[in-house]
């Protein structure tokens, strides 16, 4: 199927990324297609770690020939998130895929506009 030119009458009900849904159409940036039949899925590819941040080895360094207080900058403890968040669109004639960086928060985002989205896809005529 080939993309529908875009002539703007209809508002965008959602965005994700670069994929915007109207009542009836995806709009991908390579065209626009109908919704009707359109499959979302969604894959959370995040890797938690967690260590001791270089600047408090630093701070036990320097302070460590002061007081034996600091030692106690190694129980600081880092955060990190890895990977990405991936959510994808599939019709007749189009898949496109966006991805989003990893963080506290976005698996529950992506879930809930991935939900939002199939919403509005079950509505699609």
């Amino acid at each position: 199927m080939y993309p529908i030119p875009y002539g703007g009458a209809e508002p965008v009900l959602l965005q994700i990324g670069d994929i915007a849904l109207t009542g009836t159409h995806v709009l991908l940036p390579y065209g626009r297609y109908p919704l009707h039949g359109a499959t979302w899925t969604i894959q959370d590819s995040t890797q938690i770690t967690e260590g001791i941040p270089t600047v408090a080895i630093v701070l036990t360094i320097i302070f460590v020939w002061f007081c034996l207080l600091g030692l106690l900058f190694l129980l600081m403890k880092e955060r990190r998130y890895l990977g990405f968040v991936t959510i994808s669109v599939t019709g007749p004639g189009y898949h496109h895929t966006a991805q989003f960086p990893p963080g506290p928060q976005s698996s529950a985002w992506a879930a809930h506009a991935v939900a939002q989205a199939r919403g509005i896809t079950a509505m699609a005529y």
